[in-house]
C-alpha cells in the first residue's frame, strides 16, 4: 500500500520524508476533521478593501491601527479554524498527536512550500522567526578570527543572538552603518560590496528592516556573497503576506519568515527554509524523536504543544489564494506610497527612503516642531510621541528614532484605509501645535 493512502497510524517523526517524497498526481492528503471556508467565491467576487474586509474577517477593536508590523493582526476565519483543531484534539488526544499530526503536518507544509516555490523538503514549521534564528545561529560553526556581517539596520534581537554567539566562539561581529535618508538601493549594495570581507562565515541581512521598512536589494546582495564564499542568511519576518516570495528565485542559503504576521495566521507559526547542502548541519534546538531521521523529521515534533496555529495555514492559505495576493500586494503597496506622501507633504518632511523601495510598510520623519521633544533624541523622545498618539488620539502607530531624528512607520494591510493616515497627519500636527505653545509658555 502507498505511504499517501496506508493508515496514519503506522506514521511516526521518521516517516515525515516518505511523505514529502510522494509526487503531487500520487499524493493523498489526509481527510480534514470539519468543513472549512474555501474562499472559492472571491476569485470573481472579492470583498472590498478596507473597512468592508476589516469588519467581516478580522477582529480589531474601533482604534486607527496602523501597526500590523508589529505582531501581526488574526483572519478570524483562521482562528476559528485553530480552536476548532483544539477541541477535536482534546476529544481524543492519542488519535490526533499518534495517528493524524504528522500526516496533517506534512500536508500543509507541501501546501505553502508551493505558496513560496520551493522544495517542501527545504522548510520546516516552527513556532515563530525568533526560534529559527536561533537555530540557524547557533548551528553556524564559527571559531576564533571569524567573521560575521550585518548592517545597523539589522533586527535588535538578532544583533544580540549574534553577539553572544561570538562571545561563544571568538569570533568578530562586522556592523556597518547604514546612513539616513537613504538614497537608492544602490547605496546598500554598495554597503556591502565594499565592506563583505571575502570567506565570512556569515552575513545577515533583513528583507525589510523592521524599524527602518525598505525592501533590502536582496537579488544583487546575495549575489555579492555567493561571488565570497559568504553563506547568507534572510531574516524575512515581514515577508511571507507582505510580498510575494519566490525562494527558488531569490536563492538564499537560509530564509525566515513569520506567517502570523503579515500573512495573518494564529501566532506561532513561522517558516524556515535551508538550502539542501546545509540541512545535515541545521539540527533543532529541541532534540525529540525525529532527531537523526533527516532534516524535516527532526524538527516536525518539538514535543507536545499547540500545534493548532499550524494548521489552521490552510485557511490562511485558501484566503489569499482565493483574495488573489497580486491584488492585495497592489493595494497595500499603493495604499502605503499614497498615504506616506500625503503625510511628509502635510508634514513638509520627507521619508526615510525613497517611496519606491517601500512596500507594506515606510517611514516618515515627523515635523521640525517634534525634533527637539526632548534633550535626548532617543528611544524614551519617539515613545512619548507614540504614546500620546495612543492615549489622547486613539492611533497605535510606531514611532522611531533613527540617528537623532523621529520617524513614524506607518503600516498598510488591506484593512486600512486613507483616512486613517489623514486622522494621524492632522494628530502629529495637533501635537506639534500644543508643544509650540507649552515652549513658548515656559520661556
Amino acid at each position: 500500500m502507498s505511504a499517501a493512502k496506508r493508515d496514519f497510524g503506522s506514521f511516526h517523526s521518521s516517516n515525515v520524508q516518505e511523505l514529502l517524497d510522494i509526487q503531487d498526481d500520487e499524493y493523498v492528503p489526509p481527510e480534514l476533521p470539519f468543513r472549512c471556508e474555501l474562499f472559492e467565491t472571491y476569485k470573481s467576487n472579492p470583498p472590498i478593501f478596507g473597512k468592508e474586509i476589516k469588519q467581516k474577517h478580522f477582529l480589531l477593536e474601533d482604534c486607527v491601527f496602523l501597526n500590523h508590523g508589529a505582531f501581526g493582526g488574526v483572519l478570524k476565519d483562521a482562528l476559528d479554524i485553530a480552536q476548532k483543531y483544539q477541541i477535536w484534539t482534546e476529544r481524543q488526544p492519542l488519535r490526533f498527536y499518534d495517528r493524524e499530526l504528522l500526516p496533517r503536518l506534512v500536508h500543509v507544509t507541501r501546501r505553502i512550500a508551493k505558496f513560496i516555490n520551493c522544495n517542501a523538503k527545504d522548510i520546516v514549521l516552527v513556532e515563530n522567526a525568533t526560534t529559527a534564528l536561533n537555530t540557524v545561529i547557533q548551528n553556524i560553526p564559527l571559531k576564533q578570527g571569524d567573521n560575521v556581517f550585518i548592517l545597523n539596520v539589522t533586527y535588535g534581537a538578532v544583533k544580540k543572538m549574534l553577539r553572544w554567539r561570538c562571545e561563544q566562539t571568538g569570533a568578530q561581529l562586522q556592523e556597518v552603518e547604514v546612513d539616513f535618508p537613504i538614497k537608492d538601493k544602490q547605496q546598500l549594495i554598495d554597503y556591502v560590496d565594499k565592506n563583505l570581507k571575502e570567506g565570512s562565515s556569515l552575513a545577515v541581512f533583513d528583507h525589510i528592516p523592521s524599524n527602518t521598512p525598505f525592501i533590502m536589494p536582496l537579488t544583487e546582495i546575495i549575489t555579492i556573497c555567493k561571488s565570497r564564499n559568504v553563506p547568507v542568511l534572510i531574516d524575512g519576518a515581514h515577508g511571507l503576506g507582505s510580498l510575494p516570495l519566490n525562494i527558488t528565485s531569490l536563492d538564499p542559503d537560509y530564509y525566515i519568515t513569520n506567517a502570523h504576521k503579515w500573512f495573518c495566521s494564529p501566532k506561532g507559526t513561522a517558516l524556515m527554509y535551508v538550502r539542501k547542502e546545509l540541512q545535515t548541519l541545521t539540527r533543532p534546538l529541541i532534540i525529540s524523536h525525529g532527531f537523526g531521521s533527516g532534516f524535516n523529521s527532526e524538527f516536525i515534533w518539538a514535543g507536545l504543544h499547540d500545534y493548532s496555529p499550524f494548521l489552521a495555514l490552510h485557511t490562511v492559505l485558501d484566503f489569499w489564494e482565493g483574495l488573489g495576493q497580486d491584488r492585495a500586494h497592489q493595494y497595500m503597496h499603493g495604499l502605503c506610497k499614497q498615504a506616506g506622501r500625503m503625510l511628509f507633504e502635510g508634514w513638509n518632511t520627507e521619508m526615510a527612503a525613497p517611496e519606491d523601495m517601500f512596500g507594506s510598510m515606510c517611514l516618515v520623519r515627523l515635523p521640525d516642531g517634534l525634533q527637539k521633544i526632548s534633550d535626548h533624541m532617543d528611544y524614551s523622545a519617539a515613545e512619548t510621541i507614540q504614546n500620546t498618539l495612543y492615549h489622547d488620539y486613539n492611533i497605535e502607530v510606531p514611532v522611531k528614532c533613527v540617528q537623532q531624528r523621529l520617524y513614524v512607520r506607518i503600516s498598510a494591510h488591506i484593512y486600512n484605509e486613507m483616512s486613517e493616515y489623514k486622522t494621524l497627519r492632522d494628530a502629529v500636527l495637533d501635537i506639534e501645535q500644543s508643544y509650540k505653545e507649552e515652549t513658548c509658555q515656559n520661556k
